[in-house]
């Protein structure tokens, strides 16, 4: 089969590599049929390398039709079309059985001290090929594929199930949505958009969207959302201020991590530990504060006393400072952590079946390749060219 494949620090390829076979009785096999590419894969493009191998197969965000499954798997069938989670969770562990599916027991990383595997990302989360391919298998598959119908509606109706609806749904819940509350949400790339539309569907009655690029703030915009530009706005904390008497957002959805702007000795510290050696590199990334802070910092200042923060943005370092004083003072909540897809999932399906749209996922596709356009895809994604928000992979 045909996959896209990791090859060095901003260097990935699609090459032919062995087809999956089926290995234990909780797996799948899947013909993969539309398969994204996520923000945090771009972390594994530029700056996570040392935790990966020449050849690993990437990707986090696939869906597609059922070529086989094992003995155990039970509740999908051939010729079904499912959607893939992007963390593999068995659904019968301690973990599990209380709604923490990010955290599996069964299969955390516990070598590298992590929660539940994922597809396609690095030895710290299992080294699990990924679904930027043809065909993936997929483990626990007894529990984790979500069956979705074959209505009409076209992949991208469902496929953010794999990923970015469910990581936005769990965000915006966390952020604690009440009716009539104001929500800011920092980073408009797609799980921004989503988080933001999300917060509205919940009852928000104004939400605030920060970001840079155009076509972002337009996309944002016709969602409904207020928006703040912050290449024009040199105070954004003080801007959201003014925007709620004083008084800041109830809610706040970080939803940038490693990829904000920061100091400028963040920003050199996370390209430079990118570039060392890999063991050097492993060593920076676990002991030092390489994540750009900027989000964070607009989030911290923006929200309200006593409101919550949720951090749903990606970090990596672990020694980044925090205002641990100002948040005591101003008693903030602050939740974060992968998405447990399958707590959400089942929730968010009836809104995809109809003929509305009332989270509007149709409005976040901006590009639809074929799987050999991968690499230049990737590169379009990272530079944010050609008003590019969100791609879809067709193998």
């Amino acid at each position: 089969m045909r996959a896209l494949t990791w090859q060095g620090t901003s260097k990935v390829s699609v090459e032919t590599v062995p087809d999956p076979t089926i290995q234990e009785p909780t797996d799948a096999i899947i013909r993969v049929t539309s398969t994204a590419i996520c923000g945090s894969d771009l972390h594994l493009y530029d700056v996570l390398g040392m935790y990966l191998e020449k050849g690993d197969i990437l990707g986090h965000e696939p869906m597609g039709i059922v070529e086989e499954v094992g003995a155990e798997v039970t509740h999908i069938k051939p010729g079904d079309r499912v959607v893939i989670p992007f963390n593999i969770s068995c659904g019968r562990c301690w973990m599990c059985s209380r709604g923490y599916f990010a955290q599996c027991e069964t299969t955390q990383v516990k070598e590298h001290g992590k929660g539940a595997s994922l597809f396609g990302y690095t030895k710290l989360y299992g080294q699990v090929p990924g679904g930027q391919a043809e065909y993936l298998r997929v483990p626990q598959a007894h529990f984790g594929p979500i069956k979705v119908p074959a209505d009409g509606h076209p992949d991208e109706r469902y496929l953010f199930l794999s990923d970015v609806l469910t990581t936005s749904w769990q965000a915006a819940k966390w952020a604690d949505i009440e009716p009539g509350c104001t929500v800011l949400v920092t980073g408009l790339g797609p799980i921004g958009q989503m988080s933001a539309r999300i917060a509205r569907h919940l009852g928000a009655e104004r939400v605030i969207g920060v970001d840079s690029v155009p076509e972002r703030l337009a996309m944002a915009q016709r969602n409904g959302v207020e928006v703040l530009d912050d290449t024009k706005i040199d105070d954004i904390p003080a801007a959201v201020l003014e925007l709620t008497d004083g008084r800041g957002a109830d809610g706040v959805i970080e939803a940038v991590g490693m990829e904000a702007h920061g100091t400028p000795f963040q920003a050199a510290a996370m390209t430079a530990a990118g570039m060392l050696p890999d063991a050097l590199a492993r060593k920076a990334i676990d002991t030092m504060g390489v994540d750009r802070m900027g989000a964070l910092r607009t989030a911290f200042a923006s929200v309200r006393r006593a409101g919550t923060i949720s951090i749903v943005g990606v970090y990596g370092g672990q020694a980044d400072p925090i205002p641990m004083f100002d948040l005591f003072d101003k008693g903030v909540t602050m939740r974060m952590g992968q998405a447990h897809v399958r707590r959400w999932s089942d929730e968010i399906v009836p809104l995809l079946t109809g003929a509305g749209d009332p989270l509007g996922v149709d409005d976040l596709v901006t590009h639809r390749l074929p799987l050999e356009s991968a690499p230049q895809a990737y590169e379009m994604f990272k530079k944010k060219e050609d008003g590019c928000i969100k791609v879809v992979l067709k193998p």
